[in-house]
């Protein structure tokens, strides 16, 4: 007998439909055939499958069973496939009548006792199945949260083999899985941490405003110990709450690789990701034989954070250039190319020197000149030139630790930054993602329109500092952020001066 069911399999984060068909016949001697480029996680399926079924209750089929995965040419390489197959063949030999299988697609991966793990891309396989119509989707109990997050489609969760058999059987109604956005933003949506930790530094948490108020890529400069992973750790809480768009796409990224905690439905504070310096150029953006996300996809819509940025490879980090300019990476291997979205903030961190207290008022540096120089070279040019704003986080005064009076908090920091990415919003279209740290040049010659004495000025700081023209768009970015920071049309002389200053710490440590 033949037996055919839906289910799916990832290709980067993306779901696409696998039909599993399973065909038992007689044979001299019992034997199970799986076919359809199937990796080794699916090939050992059918060992746990046969005592699944056996530690259920079932009958293992004692004939000859040839499973295809179709489409042959999609690599398949996930567990997910387990529920399917042991269902297959329960219909195919018998065991299991049900009219439902046309109706609800399975996924999960089976233990030997029966029981149903979780699988990966729930969320992306829950949205692929209602783009073409399916009624429900069954699969394991703990993924069900994120898959509810689908309207108009039944999530079907099962926490073992007898339960998926008895519902498609129809002998068990199991009702569908709700979903509460209310509940997810009590859970998973606050912070808790807040700027108002961070003692003095507040010319700091100025530019950590104005790049948060553009989506400009921000690098920190100082000693040990004065609140640069502080300051970039906080972020999250100035910037806006995550879109619905937004947070689903994140999501789908974070449910493609298993990231998501048990039970969480949704991603609904923005990700801080801040990776060993010791990693890969395939962990930082994505790769395999069969390509997944890297570091910077699972920091997209929030701060990718590089601490000891030196100490990283410095081939890993050219690979970010690339990336930083389009807002999406593309991974090509023999098998095809995938495009992971990569729409971030770089935030990166950095000592002066090896021993970190070059230019410390209260430390002396042992590091000789020829030795920063090295040190500093890690730093290629043109990475430097794709990060827009640089600033020096000076040693924090005694009296600034011990003052009882909170500094700025996140909550007055974040009422600037939304009001000035409403202006953007408004300036570059509703429903335009577009912020200003992204302007293209067509749009920076149209929007950063200077007054004469801020024209004057830029003439002069190109001349004088040798800036490229990538710098010169970049302080025009930089100029049209603060200006909105004030709700300014025109980029004045004074907005244009704090840009400049931003861009020209390169000038005394990178000579």
């Amino acid at each position: 007998m033949l037996a055919k069911l839906t289910t799916y399999s990832l290709l980067g984060i993306d779901a696409l439909p696998v039909e599993v068909e399973v065909d038992i016949s007689p044979g001299a001697m019992p034997k199970t055939i799986l076919v359809g480029l199937a990796e080794a996680a699916v090939r050992e399926s059918t060992h746990r499958i046969e005592r699944a079924l056996v530690n259920c209750g079932y009958v293992r089929p004692l004939d000859r069973i040839v499973i295809n995965l179709s489409p042959a040419d999609l690599p398949k390489e996930a567990a997910s496939f387990d529920l399917p197959i042991a269902m297959g063949m329960l219909v195919a030999s018998g065991q299991l009548t049900s009219d439902a299988l046309s109706q609800y697609a399975a996924i999960g991966e089976l233990a030997l006792d029966g029981t149903i793990r979780p699988a990966k891309g729930a969320l992306s396989m829950a949205l692929a199945a209602k783009e073409q119509g399916w009624r429900g989707v069954v699969l394991p109990a703990a993924n069900a949260q994120e898959a509810a997050v689908v309207e108009g489609i039944d999530i079907i969760p099962v926490t073992s083999l007898t339960e998926a058999v008895g519902f498609y059987s129809g002998q068990l109604e199991i009702p569908p899985q709700p979903f509460s956005w209310a509940d997810a933003v009590a859970s998973y949506g606050q912070y808790g941490v807040d700027y108002s930790d961070v003692r003095g530094q507040e010319s700091a948490k100025r530019a950590v405003t104005v790049a948060a108020a553009g989506a400009h890529h921000l690098l920190m400069l100082g000693s040990p110990g004065t609140g640069k992973t502080l300051l970039a750790s906080r972020l999250g809480t100035i910037l806006p709450e995550l879109a619905p768009a937004e947070s689903l796409e994140t999501t789908r990224i974070y449910s493609a690789v298993g990231r998501l905690q048990p039970g969480q439905a949704l991603m609904l504070q923005r990700p801080f990701r801040s990776p060993h310096h010791t990693i890969s150029e395939a962990g930082l953006v994505g790769g395999g034989s069969i390509p997944t996300p890297g570091e910077i996809s699972l920091a997209h819509n929030g701060m990718l954070f590089l601490d000891e940025l030196p100490e990283f490879n410095r081939r890993t980090l050219e690979v970010l250039r690339q990336p930083l300019e389009d807002g999406r990476v593309t991974i090509s291997r023999a098998m095809g190319s995938l495009t992971f979205p990569a729409n971030l903030m770089l935030v990166a961190a950095m000592n002066p020197c090896p021993c970190g207290y070059f230019g410390d008022p209260r430390r002396q540096c042992h590091c000789n000149p020829m030795v920063i120089e090295r040190y500093m070279s890690r730093i290629s040019g043109p990475l430097l030139d794709r990060l827009d704003i640089h600033i020096e986080v000076p040693p924090v005064p005694f009296r600034e630790l011990s003052n009882q009076t909170a500094g700025t908090n996140s909550e007055s920091m974040k009422s600037q930054v939304v009001a000035a990415r409403e202006i953007q919003q408004r300036r570059f279209g509703k429903g335009s993602l577009r912020l200003n740290g992204r302007m293209p040049p067509q749009q920076i010659r149209q929007f950063c329109k200077l007054e004469s004495d801020a024209e004057s000025l830029l003439k002069s700081a190109m001349e004088e500092m040798g800036l490229s023209a990538r710098a010169h768009d970049k302080i025009l970015r930089i100029s049209r952020t603060i200006a909105d920071l004030e709700a300014s049309e025109r980029i004045t002389a004074s907005h244009l001066s704090e840009a400049i200053n931003y861009r020209t710490l390169d000038r005394s440590y990178w000579k």
